[in-house]
């Protein structure tokens, strides 16, 4: 019996924990990408010069309805600026309707007393700029009659929506869009996903590394 939970320790034990491990890497490293060529940030307002580009951003349409929209606006700063605004390449962008500008001056005052809001990008844009921009989306939600949506997006450099394929609490498992309403969504979905992210760039870096060390 002792010799037997000597090799157990010894060689299963570790295969087993390597099984685990080769699984978890393999399903942290692959975020799926549900649209491709959505429409680029800087054709929604021609004086704007805010691109996804080269950046890991953050979408959200905020509307004309400030009293809806408030809420939104300070869980996904609390819960998901303030986490990475820091990091490379990460940017928040607000889309707004041109009409509801003065509506939010009070808003983004109160936004940057307390928050370093460099990485925030709110843009102003005419109802039909911003319908256009939210369908290249290619979601199956839709923005309500202030062009307020309570999801937030995420898209990556290469100008595609990224989410879950395997979502368990939607119907088709996938999930295009992170519930604003809820900091349990953004602190245990959108997290989680934006780290993943972070994960691929990271071992693109390294892979990249190695490559120019063997030429």
């Amino acid at each position: 019996m002792k010799k037997f939970w000597v090799l157990f320790s010894l060689f299963i034990l570790p295969l087993v924990f390597y099984i685990f491990l080769s699984k978890g890497i393999y399903k942290y490293s692959n975020l799926p990408i549900l649209t491709e060529n959505v429409i680029n940030v800087n054709e929604l307002e021609s004086t704007t010069n805010v691109s996804f580009t080269n950046q890991l951003s953050i979408v959200c349409f905020l509307g004309s309805d400030i009293n809806t929209a408030k809420g939104s606006l300070f869980n996904l700063n609390q819960t998901i600026y303030k986490r990475y605004y820091q990091k490379p390449y990460f940017q928040i962008i607000a889309v707004i309707p041109k009409s509801s500008e003065e509506l939010y001056k009070e808003a983004i005052e109160e936004l940057s007393a307390f928050t370093d809001i460099s990485k925030w990008h709110f843009i102003y844009a005419n109802v039909n700029n911003i319908e256009t921009f939210f369908n290249s989306f290619k979601t199956p939600y839709s923005l309500n009659d202030n062009l307020y949506s309570e999801n937030a997006y995420i898209i990556d450099m290469n100008l595609r929506l990224r989410g879950r394929k395997d979502d368990d609490d939607s119907a088709d498992g996938k999930l295009y869009g992170y519930n604003m309403k809820s900091v349990a969504i953004l602190k245990n979905k959108m997290k989680d996903d934006i780290d993943i992210i972070y994960y691929q760039l990271k071992k693109t870096a390294e892979k990249e590394q190695r490559r120019k060390r063997e030429i």
